[in-house]
């Protein structure tokens, strides 16, 4: 036998090549059907998590999967934004907490989130440095997004323009961080939190002026006496919140309309979530509220059924691949006629040359199966990473 193995090994490195591709196709048939059942599993359990953790959620009339994934992941919606009227009459009617969320804008690539502090207190999150934001123009950042961002306490972080033609809208505003929340592996890592009055001082529904009355320059004044300053359109809003010039932000319009991409709404109790929702299903058309719960449930049957017809497919390349491999052997003994004969010259048994061709199969499948544990340990410790930031 070990005369035997030593043929078939030196065999397999002298046709080295052929033997790496052999492995390789054969390990990846084998681990494909365990990666997809894996990244499928962990992916669905972590989903359930994060949308079971967020009692209802209400949103305008739309798709309820498009609202769930937007709020839950915090990714634009393509739903219309509702009033901030919402949240003042959820308020008023007293069954459930509203925590609006507006959703519209980025910090180079981490979504900036204005909702409450309350947002921390239903996620359970903890702060790794620093408080949560007390005034407009501050914010709080995720492990992943200041480790991305490069900042840390008392640093600022930039608002991204919403667009490269917006030249009218929203324009870049400077925040300061005052907090950085401990990892959660979710998708709050990534997300730069502020104030929701804040995404509308991003927004340019409203903004601060120079102090016209002191201002070195009466370029920017259209007429000036002792009480009154009349300014001209060379005045420029601030980017930046400060301690002096935070009294003169003002906002322009009715707040109670401006926009709201989501609201998270915590019931009372089961009671005041079964009116609330009745409430918006018979009274209220213009907005929908949604049990994310459910609506993850049915976006997770469809990926399930997904899953097994991929793996329907994926097995089936197995056996294809399992016989291609067999007909390579085949077609490798035919060629290897002078050879087998040179073995029968000096003496080798029948039965010794087929163990000799059987063992490099074997040693083939057994290099297969060993690659296949080693993709299998590597998605073991690195496959939540690239499934979280798959899922964000």
């Amino acid at each position: 036998m070990n005369d035997s193995l030593y043929l078939a090994w030196n065999y397999l490195k002298y046709h080295w090549r052929k033997t790496c591709l052999l492995v390789l196709a054969i390990s990846l048939v084998i681990f494909i059907p365990f990666a997809l059942n894996y990244f499928t599993s962990k992916g669905s359990e972590r989903m359930r998590i994060r949308a079971g953790s967020t009692p209802l959620l209400i949103g305008s009339e739309g798709s309820a999967t498009d609202l769930c994934l937007s709020s839950l992941y915090f990714r634009k919606p393509d739903l219309p934004a509702l009033p901030y009227s919402k949240v003042l009459e959820l308020e008023k009617e007293g069954l459930a907490h509203p925590i609006p969320m507006n959703l519209e804008y980025r910090v180079k690539e981490q979504p900036i989130v204005g909702t409450s502090n309350d947002y921390f207190t239903m996620r359970n999150t903890e702060f790794a440095l620093g408080r949560p934001m007390a005034i407009i123009g501050e914010c709080v950042l995720g492990a992943e997004a200041a480790d991305k961002l490069k900042v840390n306490i008392g640093d600022a972080v930039i608002s991204s323009p919403a667009g490269a033609f917006d030249v009218a809208g929203s324009f870049p505003l400077k925040m300061t961080v005052t907090g950085i929340l401990k990892p959660t592996n979710t998708a709050d890592d990534e997300a730069v939190f502020t104030d929701l009055k804040t995404t509308w001082v991003i927004s340019g529904k409203a903004h601060g002026h120079d102090d016209l009355a002191t201002s070195g320059s009466d370029s920017l004044l259209l007429s000036k006496n002792d009480s009154v300053a009349i300014a001209s359109k060379a005045v420029l809003s601030y980017t930046e919140i400060t301690p002096a010039n935070i009294n003169s932000f003002h906002f322009h319009g009715n707040p109670d309309d401006y926009p709201v991409s989501a609201i998270i709404a915590l019931p009372l109790d089961k009671k005041s979530e079964l009116m609330l929702r009745g409430r918006f299903e018979t009274e209220d058309r213009s907005a929908q509220v949604i049990v994310p719960s459910e609506v993850m449930e049915r976006l997770l049957e469809t990926v399930v059924s997904v899953k097994e017809i991929i793996t329907l497919a994926a097995i089936s390349i197995g056996l294809a691949t399992l016989v291609i491999t067999l007909m390579v052997f085949a077609l490798s003994v035919r060629l290897r006629k002078k050879e087998i004969k040179t073995l029968k010259d000096i003496g080798a048994a029948p039965g010794r040359i087929k163990s000799v061709l059987s063992l490099e199969v074997l040693l083939v499948f057994t290099l297969s199966f060993g690659l296949t544990a080693v993709y299998l340990l590597l998605i073991n410790n690195f496959g939540l990473r690239l499934l979280e930031n798959f899922i964000q």
